[in-house]
């Protein structure tokens, strides 16, 4: 679980760039469970294309997804490390690419995958990167954002893998 120090809301050294995917757009200053408001931007994000684009489009779009903030996010954080020191918990953007993977099941959309997993998606994606089981806690060794990122991403592995079991039984 990351730190609970306080974290400079406004330190005007830190690049916007950088601190808006740190933070998943702002995401990461709430007050209260900032890696929840981060899976809740994922979902955000994520929703249309369950919505109106099912299928294989709503796959490659959210893969992109993925590779996109995974590589901006990795940047970032390794950048929020500099500020706000190691694993801040303002920067949320890894909880976002988490979300994001463990919603890839359910890219058939509403015909194939009710949406009441979407919730199961988020309530197992934020058990296993809350309670960090699995070896999932030993990806935080990583150096920088790559630690911040690979932990998040192993845990919404085991989520995603846990939806899918559901869609099979449904």
């Amino acid at each position: 679980m990351k730190s609970r120090r306080p974290i400079p809301i406004t330190d005007e050294r830190f690049p916007i760039f950088p601190k808006l995917i740190a933070t998943s757009f702002g995401a990461g200053f709430l007050p209260v469970a900032p890696g929840t408001w981060g899976a809740l931007v994922g979902i955000i994000l994520w929703l249309p294309l369950y919505i109106w684009c099912p299928g294989m489009p709503a796959w490659i779009a959210t893969v992109g997804a993925i590779v996109f903030f995974a590589v901006t996010g990795t940047w970032a954080s390794t950048i929020s490390e500099k500020y706000w020191g190691k694993d801040p918990v303002a920067a949320c953007v890894d909880e976002t690419v988490g979300q994001l993977i463990s919603l890839l099941p359910l890219c058939g959309g509403p015909h194939v995958a009710p949406w009441w997993l979407i919730i199961v998606s988020l309530a197992l994606f934020r058990f296993f990167d809350i309670f960090k089981p699995l070896g999932i806690r030993k990806m935080e060794r990583f150096p920088g954002g790559w630690g911040m990122m690979a932990d998040d991403i192993l845990a919404a592995i085991y989520a995603a893998c846990l939806v899918e079991v559901i869609l099979l039984l449904i």
